[in-house]
């Protein structure tokens, strides 16, 4: 550390450092024949949610959820996380080509949507750009939450927008009944001639032991579209390869456990242009060169774009996890949960077969959450985070100065029943977060501030199994580093990006400079939600305004290229979001679904990039180890559009799967889906790349899965 620790970093690094020693304690002194079933999934019909961290049943939690199990991820065939869960109530993705796409929630995108590793940040650089991958593979993925709205204080008073949790099984929690357990899993699709597989593998060794490796690795091609000039959207490839092995001591009250993983990506980045190397601000203004030259051009820049070389981002990231928990340590306390990691990451982008920019970010995280007894009939949990990083940016695009970033959070979320039909709810968390650039040539200020949040929720079962939840919620972002200090040209997003730290001269201009203020959102939320008998539904409305609420602003365009300054605006997010489904009978159900936000300024005028409402329907059928799913849905065409952005035309989205479970079991699966069968053509307004780079057209996947 280059800088001093803070006060209670140091003390939460002691803290982590005891809880390791309890549950390693606790893991080794205690053998047995296999971990509690803490879930009680197989012995009660409840639903538990790994990103809650308490063991309640989710049906008592305000947060609206999702969840997509193994057999879903695996039928959906998507390459990337923000594509695996676009149609879930609520979420779409702000896709970037065929490598890359974040998760969009009720609008909001990161640093607003927190995505972990079963409770732990993955550390990568999505954060900066939507360029830039999620480092998660939904192939190895068991399952995926995700939590919509601001009752997500357990992971940042930031996450307005919610939080995406991936569940996997690198470090093993139980050992496995049979010697070895794991599925192997084969995929490819056709729009762009896809072949994928994974392989995981758990084995038992002794009564305390738990060993695990897993393996994918996907290769597609440029994807098709309908109506492309070319036969393929150039630019659009991807490959990627991981690996991971972990191992665990497990106890009768726990475990302790570590896993090293590796992550190649290589990737195109279509919708790249060179000839606006040169563009610069002149104040809030874009300068370009002559635009008369660059108009008698125009039909030179076309031909050298459709045969210029597509830049590549070659990624790797390695990542070590500690993961434990202990049950029952002492009397007070039903759990301690531990998470801690390390993450090495660095991308390059390679134009013309030459490195021009290489981002970097090494850093690490410490989480202790303690699951306590009631106390005065108030249940929950409590705990602390701490982390660390160092990003560097070096070569032609480094528009953001190598900084230090330390984090420390502190929160509880607690629960209370006053009988059986109501339910409390409350949660706080205090952080305090530094950023400060090294050697840096341009002098830019450190940043030091702090930040609390509180929520608090009533939930009402008025009726049995029918609940009516009032949540409210004040919320304090801090400003991340690129936010902060971006200055200089991101040819990805065809952008000259300004930080909110003040350059008069060449960088948005003195008009645009304004103090630096924390970003405050206020949520106000109602849902109403039946979770058992045949009909069931979930039905959410929300508001949330925002005091100087963070954002790109576009000052000015040329062609395709913005300059951008990023600006503190009052905003106003309010949305709705449903599902209803009907179970005809133990074979047949059908689906309603739909979600919508508006999100404008309070003195006038819309958000960019914001999706267009969107509703549909779903019909499921299962019997005799066959199932079949049919969706249909309509985008509507997005006309609240912010200044310089074009409405994006809606399209109409059918989609079908089939799945086969062979011999009669359920661990031999074969699947066949069709995506986009009506060969629509798909532009996301939720995308960068929106007027510029198509979805995929239509395309038939198929797969197979082993379950052993």
């Amino acid at each position: 550390m280059r800088f001093p620790p803070h006060p209670l970093a140091s003390a939460l690094k002691v803290i982590l450092s005891g809880g390791f020693l309890a549950v390693s304690a606790a893991a080794v002194a205690q053998p047995g024949a296999g971990q509690p079933d803490v879930s009680r999934e197989d012995a009660m019909p409840i639903i538990h949610v790994t990103a809650l961290a308490v063991d309640e049943d989710a049906n008592k939690i305000v947060a609206p959820y999702s969840i997509l199990d193994d057999k879903h991820i695996t039928q959906r065939g998507s390459s990337t996380l923000g594509e695996l869960l676009n149609g879930l109530p609520g979420v779409h993705s702000d896709t970037f080509g065929g490598g890359a796409s974040r998760p969009v929630v009720r609008g909001q995108t990161s640093p607003r949507v927190k995505v972990l590793s079963d409770g732990a940040s993955l550390l990568d650089a999505s954060d900066i750009s939507p360029d830039h991958a999620v480092t998660a593979d939904p192939l190895l993925a068991q399952k995926v939450e995700v939590l919509r709205g601001p009752a997500t204080l357990l992971y940042g008073g930031g996450a307005i927008g919610g939080v995406v949790n991936l569940l996997d099984n690198k470090i093993p929690e139980a050992l496995p009944e049979q010697p070895v357990e794991g599925f192997v899993a084969l995929r490819g699709n056709s729009v762009a001639n896809e072949r994928a597989g994974a392989v995981s593998a758990t084995a038992r060794l002794g009564n305390s032991f738990a060993i695990h490796v897993e393996g994918s690795s996907r290769d597609a091609d440029d994807y098709e579209v309908r109506n492309w000039e070319e036969d393929h959207v150039h630019g659009t490839f991807s490959e990627s390869n991981n690996a991971s092995i972990g191992a665990s001591w497990i106890g009768d009250s726990g475990f302790l456990g570590l896993a090293y993983s590796y992550r190649d990506d290589e990737y195109g980045l279509p919708g790249h242009a060179h000839e606006y190397e040169g563009c610069h601000p002149h104040g809030a203004s874009l300068h370009c060169g002559s635009h008369d030259e660059e108009e008698e051009d125009d039909h030179d820049h076309e031909h050298e774009h459709e045969h210029e070389e597509v830049p590549v981002i070659d990624l790797k990231s390695k990542r070590f996890d500690l993961r434990g928990e202990m049950q029952d340590p002492f009397a007070g306390v039903h759990k301690i949960r531990i998470r801690a990691s390390h993450t090495d990451y660095e991308h390059h982008e390679i134009e013309e077969d030459e490195i021009s920019t290489t981002f970097r970010n090494e850093g690490y995280e410490g989480r202790i959450e303690v699951d306590h007894a009631p106390v005065l009939g108030w249940h929950g949990v409590v705990g602390a985070q701490f982390s660390s990083t160092e990003f560097s940016a070096l070569g032609e695009e480094a528009f953001i100065p190598d900084t230090e970033s330390e984090t420390l959070g502190i929160f509880a979320v607690e629960h209370y029943e006053l009988n059986d039909q109501w339910h409390l709810e409350v949660g706080a968390r205090y952080e305090q977060q530094e950023h400060t650039p090294v050697n840096d040539p341009r002098n830019r200020p450190a940043f030091d501030d702090s930040a609390t949040s509180f929520s608090a929720a009533i939930i009402w079962e008025f009726v049995p199994e029918t609940t009516l939840a009032l949540s409210f919620a004040n919320a304090e972002r801090l400003p991340q580093s690129q936010e902060l200090y971006a200055r200089g040209i991101h040819l990805a997003t065809n952008t000259y990006e300004c930080g909110l730290v003040p350059h008069p001269l060449t960088c948005g201009g003195v008009e645009n400079n304004a103090t630096i203020s924390k970003e405050v959102s206020n949520n106000i939320e109602l849902s109403l939600r039946k979770h058992s008998g045949d009909l069931t539904y979930s039905v959410n409305a929300f508001r949330n305004d925002v005091d100087d609420y963070i954002y790109a602003r576009t000052l000015d365009q040329y062609e395709d290229f913005r300059l951008i300054k990023y600006t503190q605006q009052d905003a106003e997010f309010t949305g709705v979001e449903g599902e209803v489904t009907y179970q005809f009978d133990e074979t047949v159900a059908a689906t309603l679904f739909g979600d919508y936000v508006r999100a404008e300024f309070v003195d006038g005028g819309n958000l960019p990039r914001i999706p267009a409402s969107r509703v549909g329907g779903r019909l499921n059928m299962e019997a005799d180890g066959i199932g079949a799913e049919l969706e249909y849905y309509h985008v509507n065409t997005q006309h609240d559009i912010a200044d310089y952005e074009a409405e994006t035309p809606g399209y109409n989205m059918l989609n079908a799967t089939v799945s086969i479970s062979l011999f009669g079991e359920e661990r031999y699966l074969v699947f066949v889906r069709g995506s986009n069968l009506l060969n629509e053509e798909v532009w996301n307004h939720s995308s960068f790349l929106a007027a510029v780079v198509p979805q995929p057209g239509r395309s038939l996947s198929a797969g197979f899965k082993y379950t052993f």
